[in-house]
């Protein structure tokens, strides 16, 4: 089967890890817990500031957010290394900017994450990326963002939100912690063949 995942807050826990980052830049000390009650995906309100600076901090911080030591969810690189040992493609579709597909790719390695080559997709918008997962025909697709998902819901795809406070809205099948993707597996297998 064909399993697509999207990778920042779906696969590494990237908000969190730029929350810390604002932090020390910022010489603030906002607690952890803040961060657990943001209903968006952007975090830089927590820290007192507008749109205009909030984007400018998160582009002056890209480096350091997407290449220092941002930490995979628990279970994800074991579970995605034992869809690929299944014989299972598995394929990156990630928004972030073309520029840093590269390293993002060479990073994931590092981190212990599966990659092929061919099966790498980056440098898109998010409402972009709905064409490159139905171009690859997915049978699965992991995201965390609601105006990706909610457009893909339509589709013959099995869809999945990454369970964030800002994606509580969705009607959509949640996974918590990507222990449960075995189980998951298991199910749809035993429903397609059920048909």
């Amino acid at each position: 089967m064909k399993f697509g995942f999207d990778i920042d807050d779906t696969l590494i826990s990237l908000r969190e890890h730029a929350f810390h980052i604002y932090n020390k830049k910022l010489n603030q000390n906002v607690p952890i817990d803040i961060f657990h009650e943001i209903k968006k995906v952007e975090i830089h309100e927590a820290f007192g500031l507008t749109s205009e600076q909030g984007s400018k901090m998160w582009n002056d911080s890209l480096e350091e957010v997407y290449f220092t030591s941002c930490p995979a969810y628990p279970d994800a690189v074991e579970a995605l290394n034992e869809l690929s040992k299944e014989g299972h493609h598995i394929y990156y579709i990630t928004a972030r900017p073309k520029e840093h597909g590269e390293r993002t790719k060479q990073w994931m390695i590092e981190q212990g994450f599966p990659v092929q080559e061919d099966k790498f997709f980056c440098g898109m918008k998010d409402e972009d990326k709905v064409h490159i997962i139905q171009d690859l025909q997915l049978d699965f697709y992991f995201d965390d963002k609601p105006d990706v998902l909610n457009t893909l819901a339509k589709d013959e795809l099995t869809v999945y939100v990454k369970n964030q406070p800002y994606n509580q809205h969705l009607t959509i099948s949640r996974l918590t912690n990507w222990s449960e993707l075995k189980e998951i597996v298991k199910e749809q297998a035993e429903k397609r063949e059920s048909l």
